[in-house]
């Protein structure tokens, strides 16, 4: 895809600006300490709340997946450029969740020089070097499967499940139209750690381009409508893994798009059953625009199946 060039000086400057911000080091780009905000620590009985995970186990209403996501864009743009939103992905695997306002920062390896198909590895750490997360961001076609594709999804065998036991791999979801519109748009951007000047005003695409939060938030609709209609699925759950791909990207604000998609896996661990799935949005003309693959934790411990 050619992607539509509009000289935006001022916004140019503020790009190239939250470009400079990053480090090179030992051949990574290390992005700025961040403290992301749990934005839905009010939702009571979810994983965001604090009472109903340290009722689970965890130290506090987590921080969701999508949001840590959302500290990642400003390391692949200087690492790729802007061709990363038109055709590019981030594939995270989340490996320790945070709570409201938890020090955190986003590393991306350096690439190759003059590489214009290419992969490298990324990682979320705390201050302490823990990875809260791990995985790849590539842009075009980088020969080599993301990092959530080489996972094993076999490794945990179903078995006798309970919450999901109406849910079959194959399973697919009604197409539904999804949009972001200005109203989430302008939530989410007053949140995110790390705003860029596309999410507000004309963009190299036309208008402003959704947050990564909004695009999980719409493509993924058509997976809850479905898991929504199904008897005994209710159970606190969490995201466990998430790879937002651009295929003609990026997905716009308040334009209206196609969005279905299908399971892809079910499984189960000593605490958690879980469902990997992917969904995509298609534009008007039937274009695939973007793609997401996401696995959902279900918490056996709030389910009253496992009581």
């Amino acid at each position: 895809m050619i992607c539509r060039r509009r000289k935006v000086p001022d916004v140019d400057t503020q790009i190239q600006r939250i470009i400079d911000e990053s480090e090179e080091k030992d051949a990574l780009y290390i992005g700025r300490w961040r403290r992301p905000v749990n934005t839905a620590i009010d939702i009571k009985g979810s994983i965001h709340d604090d009472t109903a995970a340290q009722d689970l186990g965890l130290r506090g209403g987590t921080v969701a997946g999508s949001i840590h996501m959302e500290l990642f864009p400003p390391l692949p743009l200087k690492a790729f450029g802007q061709h990363w939103f038109d055709q590019g992905s981030l594939s995270l695997y989340f490996l320790d969740p945070t709570t409201d306002r938890e020090e955190v920062r986003a590393v991306v390896a350096v690439p190759s020089s003059g590489a214009s198909d290419v992969q490298v590895p990324v990682w979320m750490e705390r201050p302490s070097g823990v990875k809260i997360c791990e995985g790849t961001a590539a842009v075009g076609n980088p020969g080599e499967p993301s990092a959530l594709l080489t996972r094993d999804l076999n490794r945990f065998p179903p078995g006798e499940l309970r919450i999901l036991a109406q849910v079959s791999v194959g399973d697919q979801f009604p197409e539904t139209e999804v949009r972001v519109t200005p109203e989430m748009q302008d939530k989410r951007v007053k949140a995110t750690t790390d705003p860029l000047p596309w999410y507000t005003s004309d963009s190299p695409w036309g208008g402003p381009m959704a947050t990564i939060v909004n695009v999980v938030d719409i493509i993924h609709q058509p997976f809850y409508a479905y898991i929504r209609q199904l008897e005994g699925t209710s159970a606190v759950g969490l995201f466990g893994a998430i790879e937002v791909r651009n295929i003609n990207g990026p997905v716009l604000v308040d334009k209206p798009y196609r969005a279905g998609g299908h399971i892809v896996n079910l499984g189960q661990t000593p605490r958690t059953e879980y469902v990997w799935f992917k969904t995509y949005v298609n534009d008007g003309t039937g274009q695939r625009v973007a793609e997401v693959r996401m696995m959902n934790r279900m918490m056996k411990a709030s389910s009253p199946l496992y009581q």
